[in-house]
């Protein structure tokens, strides 16, 4: 399994010869490595419904005849704009071919404004866990710090979890370090920080917070395998 980061919270996972897109804003992200042209997802999974995560997913969707799996309200939106969904809710579960798919809290808004300005509600907010190949990814979303990351951790072995580290709208470095103690994932990746001024952060501060020393900074385009 190979998992690969393209700034923001842009994540993508290729598993079993098919490839699972998380969150991906890349039109309009000043971070992403990769244009919308460049991907094939045959899978897109949303943690909420923002734009900057939201992001190419219609038009990817579109083009590829991606499933997209978000939160049943957002999946309904989707819907409505031609995109093949499957919705979900928080700790609800679904084994598809390619993989498991759990959505789990997370503590923040959800909402989609269209380009008329419409603001359209997306339900709760998630994180995602992904489990193929004996493997475990948690992409936490936008979350803030809360302390059943722990019982996460526990009842979901987490090989890689990607955490946001950006502060303002989502936990900041001390919080999310605090999170990778709570969640005792193998290996620690930041995500959505420096994409805006508000948001910028030292990637490498955050990981020499973590009391595992087991923290990864990807730039986008970088890689590991599992």
């Amino acid at each position: 399994m190979k998992v690969s980061y393209h700034g923001h919270s842009v994540v993508q996972i290729n598993s079993n010869g098919k490839t699972i897109l998380i969150d991906p804003f890349i039109t309009g992200n000043p971070l992403a490595d990769i244009k919308a042209d460049d991907v094939n997802p045959d899978v897109i999974i949303l943690s909420h419904g923002h734009n900057d995560h939201v992001g190419d997913t219609v038009q990817l969707a579109k083009k590829h005849k991606a499933l997209v799996i978000a939160a049943f309200e957002l999946a309904d939106y989707l819907s409505s704009q031609g995109v093949q969904t499957h919705g979900m809710s928080i700790g609800g579960a679904y084994q598809f071919d390619f993989g498991k798919v759990k959505f789990t809290q997370a503590f923040h808004g959800s909402s989609y404004t269209t380009e008329d300005n419409q603001i359209i509600y997306c339900g709760m907010p998630a994180g995602i866990l992904f489990m193929n190949e004996g493997k475990t990814i948690y992409h936490a979303g936008d979350t803030a710090l809360f302390s059943d990351m722990k019982l996460i951790g526990e009842r979901h072995p987490i090989d890689v979890a990607f955490l946001p580290i950006g502060d303002n709208f989502t936990m900041g470095p001390e919080d999310a370090a605090y999170a990778a103690k709570l969640l005792n994932a193998q290996k620690v990746v930041p995500m959505h920080y420096n994409t805006f001024p508000p948001i910028k952060q030292d990637p490498f501060h955050f990981i020499e917070m973590l009391e595992a020393k087991n923290g990864i900074v990807l730039k986008p385009g970088e890689a590991i395998e599992l």
